[in-house]
């Protein structure tokens, strides 16, 4: 296909996207160190924020009359955490190094995977990054009695899903607009509040009402919600809410990152 006709094409669902995460498979596959390094970070955050803060900590609310122990309040928000930041680095510092550098797509795309397969790869890709630290967490969290039904736990992880693909997406369009290597810090100025305040560490009915508010439509709160209402056995209508949430943002993501793609690799 020429490029004068590539430019021309209307958008199409992918259908080789996988060929996109085969390509990752291999290029990291001497190198799943780097994968697993970010699997850590919330596990001590468990551990000495968890058990070690929680000891002074009595049993938190949850609402609706339901209180838990600190240490289960705060897992299921470190285990969203975990998911978001394997989909954000994936989805921001190693793509822009393939897209601005490496100059992967270009490649890709002289091939018959199409811009749109090429995105949604690097989305799914992103998606089973952030999915494997999910797993390991909710290991860890079985092993240490923090869920309240083993069901609990797999829904969870198909929940962890999920917000890899909302953050993947998210993450894969921001990195459309970078123009350095600068602008990283950014998207980690955006992070850090979003982790200290989507009611992660505290219940968000501490905030005054405008702050409540607020927090309540950001993507790390919708999924800390999703999340702690599975692995503490508190089902309502509310947790739909955070999944058709996470699913729109997820779609708009994959989208828009399509259209910018295709206007930077075929301009």
């Amino acid at each position: 296909m020429s490029v004068l006709t590539r430019r021309t094409a209307p958008l199409r669902v992918p259908t080789r996207s996988m060929h996109m995460v085969e390509r990752n498979v291999m290029a990291y596959r001497h190198n799943w160190i780097v994968i697993l390094s970010g699997f850590f970070e919330p596990v001590l955050y468990l551990l000495g924020i968890g058990f070690g803060l929680g000891s002074l900590v009595p049993a938190v609310s949850t609402g609706g009359g339901h209180t838990v122990s600190y240490a289960m309040f705060v897992a299921p928000a470190l285990m969203a955490t975990s998911a978001m930041n394997g989909a954000v680095y994936e989805s921001t510092s190693n793509f822009f190094y393939k897209l601005r550098y490496a100059k992967t797509f270009e490649a890709v795309i002289q091939t018959p995977v199409g811009v749109e397969d090429a995105a949604l790869g690097e989305v799914i890709w992103a998606v089973m990054r952030g999915c494997l630290y999910s797993i390991g967490f909710v290991v860890i969290m079985e092993a240490l009695g923090l869920i309240a039904s083993p069901w609990g736990g797999v829904l969870s992880v198909l929940a962890a899903l999920l917000i890899g693909f909302a953050f993947a997406a998210l993450g894969t369009v921001i990195t459309t607009f970078m123009r350095q290597w600068q602008d990283h810090e950014i998207v980690q100025l955006a992070l850090q509040p979003m982790f200290l305040f989507s009611a992660t560490f505290f219940p968000i009915t501490l905030y005054p009402p405008i702050l409540q508010a607020f927090v309540a439509v950001t993507p790390l709160y919708r999924s800390i919600h999703l999340i702690r209402g599975l692995t503490t056995g508190q089902i309502d209508g509310g947790l739909l809410i955070d999944v058709l949430y996470l699913v729109l943002l997820g779609l708009v993501g994959v989208a828009v990152a399509s259209v910018r793609l295709r206007r930077r690799l075929l301009k």
